[in-house]
Parts: C-alpha cells; sequence; structure tokens
C-alpha cells in the first residue's frame, strides 16, 4: 500500500508525516526544508484556489539565469564543493563555475537567489562584497520577490456595494 503524498512545490511522493504542515485545513508534506519554505513564502503559487490553477499545478517553470561573482577565485576542490551543493537543491537545472564567477540557471518557483546564496554561505563560499555587488543582489531578490507575487493565484473576491 502507497501511503506516500505529492511534495506540492517540487512534485517528489514523500512521507506524509515529513516537514508536515496543516494550511487552510489541508495537510501538506515536503521533501525538504527548501520546498516547505517555498511553500510558506507563496502557498498558492502551489496549490491555486478552486477553478484557478496554480502556476505549479500546471507544471509551469520560471526559469532564471543568473552570474554571482564570488569574492576569490576559487581552486578546484572548492569549485566542487559548490557545484555539489548547488546541484542538490531542489529547481537548480545548471551550475557552471569558473574562476570567480558561478553561473545558475534555476527555477523561481522551487528556489531563489537568496535560498542559493544561503546555501553558499554554509559551505563557506563569500560572495563578492562591494556596494554594486550588493546592489545588484539586493535587486534581484527585490525582483523575485515581485515576480512570485504576481503569479501568485490570489482568491477573487466579489465586492458589493452598500448603499
Amino acid at each position: 500500500m502507497n501511503n506516500l503524498v505529492k511534495d506540492p512545490v517540487c512534485g517528489m511522493q514523500v512521507d506524509p508525516h515529513h516537514l508536515a504542515l496543516e494550511y487552510q485545513q489541508m495537510n501538506f508534506a515536503f521533501c525538504s526544508s527548501q520546498c516547505r519554505e517555498r511553500f510558506l513564502d507563496n502557498p498558492h503559487l502551489y496549490i491555486g484556489f478552486p477553478q484557478h490553477k496554480a502556476p505549479r499545478q500546471e507544471n509551469r517553470e520560471v526559469l532564471k539565469e543568473r552570474l554571482l561573482r564570488t569574492d576569490h577565485v576559487l581552486d578546484f576542490d572548492q569549485a566542487q564543493s559548490l557545484t555539489e551543493a548547488l546541484k542538490s537543491m531542489m529547481g537548480i537545472k545548471s551550475v557552471v563555475v569558473g574562476g570567480s564567477m558561478i553561473e545558475i540557471t534555476y527555477d523561481l518557483l522551487q528556489v531563489t537567489e537568496e535560498q542559493i546564496e544561503a546555501t553558499l554561505a554554509e559551505i563557506g563560499i563569500k560572495l563578492g562584497e562591494g556596494w554594486a555587488e550588493q546592489l545588484r543582489r539586493a535587486f534581484v531578490h527585490y525582483e523575485e520577490e515581485f515576480e512570485i507575487g504576481n503569479l501568485e493565484v490570489y482568491k477573487k473576491h466579489r465586492f458589493h456595494r452598500y448603499e
């Protein structure tokens, strides 16, 4: 008997108790804390509303290509560690590391640049810290948040005029 449920973010089959949560009297389980975090940030990107499918339910992808700069040239071991860490994340489509540059393609419905940056920090990779780099990353975070907000399915409310 198959008791697995579908992670609403990435679509993986998971144990119904793994990283479980209840949202609007519905139970959900997730394959990773990354997927759980994505869901909690914008649940209606993944579950929609009756008669209004969410982008994820339509199997949409929102692919982003980004170029990140590290604070120093990475050696072979650092580049390999970084590549493995990023490829283990949900939604990462490709990673190319060369010198101090990281070229990455990912699905915004599954991972954000902010989550990618957090993973880099966890493995000890520092990104460029100049003001221009910090400003660029802050703009990307804002842009992604705005784009996700525009994609999320909202319940349509009817407004009645009372006289």
